[in-house]
This record gives C-alpha cells, structure tokens and sequence, in this order.
C-alpha cells in the first residue's frame, strides 16, 4: 500500500514538474548544505543520552581547533584537535557521516583517545564549521584529508604513524582515500558502513526512498553536480580508488543496514589489494554497529591496529 500511495504522488509530480524541476530538488535535498545536524533515525534514538554523554565529554576536553584556508571565506576547513593524554605521534583521523560534523564523531574519538591515540576531527565541506555550499560525499573531501595529513606530519614529522577511520560518507571517503599517492606514515584504513559508489547508493535511494528510476533523473543530477562543483557523479567511486590500495583495512558493516546495503561491502572488500579483513555485525542498522556492542567494537578495532599499525607498504 505505501508503495502504490509513493508512486501514485510521484508520477503527476514528474509530469507537471519536468526532469529538469525534479532533478534539482534531488539535487538540493541531497547535495545542499545543512545548517544543523538532522535529527537521528528512529531505531537510533535509544542510544540518544549516551550519544550527548559523548558530546559534552569532547567539549570538555582541551582541544585546539585547526584551520586550513582560513583567509578565504569560501575554501575555509576546520578540524578538531584532540591531543593524546600521554604524548605520542600515532594519531587517527575521523571522517563523520553525511549531514555530520567531527563533533558528531564524539564516541569514536572517545574510544580512540582511551586507546591512546592523538585524535583529528574534520569538518567536511558543506558540514559544520568548514564552508561550502554542496556536499561533495567524499571525492573532494579526500583531497581535503591529504590536507590534514599534512598538517599532521609537519607536527609530529616523520616518526608520525597515522590511522584513516570513518563511518557511513566517512568510510567511503577514507575508502577514496586509499586510491591517492599516501605518505608512508599512513599505516592503515578502517571503513565502517562506506558505500561503494555514490552512482550506486543514489540509485538505489531513488529507488527506495522516492520509487523513481535512475533514468533520466540521476544524469541529470550529475550534470547539476558537473556544473557546481566540477566533477561527474560516476567519478566517485571507492571500488575504483580501492583497487588501487595496498594499505591494511577494516570493514565494519551492520548486517541489517537498509540505508548503504551490506552488498556493498562485497564489492569494497572485493576491490582492495592490500590486508583485508572484515566484520558484519549482526542485527546492526546504518552505522550503529558501534552502538549495539562499544567493548566488541573497541577490540576488534584495537585488536587490528596492533597488527597493522607497524605495517609499511612494499
């Protein structure tokens, strides 16, 4: 029934909007900036006290904020410092999810900061405090991150090893990430949730959420894309960037995940060419695989970068 009830709206919207009105409020609701972070989903909104416990322990540590580009108001990044309590120059960079901010990545730079590590929190562009009009779901973001590393290393220099770790649009984008020329010091790369493609995850969206085809609608969308921020949406791929990584990674998936479906993971883990392992946790939606067990989550993340950390590229 609710799916005759969404086809039956949608049908007289596409004939009297037209592809072109249709595909740039696709574009709008999916790409546009967001001032506040939306609201969680409902099976999430258990874990809501102890997801603000999160929140207020960051903003009561000393962190420093980093900035980069800071005298161009359009191109200006900020990211959240947070120093390890025992000096060391192992630090671990974390990419927040699609309408996140670093701050949202709290329980993860929580259990980081306890494992003993220095902790990074970008804001992505079009998220937080960084600026940006539209969304780029990592392809521009992870030359964003190259950025950071670098900052990085000229802190810590060449004793610096580093972690790249993400969720949802972070594990895509960290998954990207593995595909560029990386420094050696990055050691190693966990991806929890991280789509695919974004060809893939929007075309399925479509489908789901809003029962309409690929055809001609996501063309259409990448040509506004192609328009406002350079690039086509089938460049964005973490298979492709993956097949060209040799570095340890981690995929972490929840096996219930409706919203980037566990098939993905296949095609990630398939595309990689380093040291591969991964976990699918059961009973897990989007992005809660943390949620449903933090001690599992923990070790088994501890347990790989006490294999990995140490690990050089040939």
């Amino acid at each position: 029934m609710k799916k005759k009830t969404m086809a039956s709206i949608a049908a007289p919207f596409v004939l009297a909007t037209g592809v072109a009105g249709i595909s740039e409020r696709l574009y709008q609701y999916a790409f546009g900036r967001v001032q506040e972070v939306p609201e969680t989903s409902k099976e999430k909104q258990k874990y809501a006290a102890d997801y603000y416990n999160y929140i207020e322990w960051l903003r009561s540590q000393p962190t420093e904020t980093w900035l980069q580009h800071e005298d161009d108001a359009a191109q200006k990044l900020a990211a959240t410092y947070l120093a390890a309590a025992v000096p060391t120059t192992d630090t671990v960079i974390v990419a927040h999810g699609y309408k996140g901010n670093g701050e949202t990545m709290a329980n993860y730079a929580k259990m980081f900061h306890e494992l003993g590590y220095n902790v990074l929190l970008p804001d992505d562009r079009a998220h937080g405090k960084s600026a940006g009009r539209y969304i780029t779901f990592g392809w521009l973001d992870r030359l964003d991150y190259l950025e950071w590393i670098n900052r990085i290393l000229q802190r810590d220099g060449e004793d610096a090893r580093i972690v790249l770790f993400g969720v949802s649009m972070g594990g895509a984008t960290v998954e990207m990430m593995s595909g560029e020329t990386l420094p050696e010091q990055v050691r190693c790369i966990i991806a929890d949730c991280g789509y695919s493609s974004i060809d893939d995850e929007l075309v399925y969206l479509l489908k789901r959420n809003f029962h309409l085809p690929k055809y001609p609608f996501l063309p259409a969308v990448s040509a506004i894309n192609r328009r406002r921020l350079g690039f086509n949406l089938n460049d964005v791929s973490s298979v492709t960037q993956l097949a060209h990584n040799k570095r340890p990674i981690f995929f972490i998936h929840g096996e219930k995940d409706v919203f980037v479906p566990a098939s993905m993971l296949a095609k990630n883990y398939d595309a990689t060419q380093g040291p591969k392992e991964k976990w699918i946790v059961p009973n897990a939606t989007h992005a809660e695989s943390f949620w449903v067990d933090p001690v599992a989550y923990r070790d088994r993340i501890d347990t790989f970068l006490k294999t990995y950390l140490t690990y050089h590229v040939a």
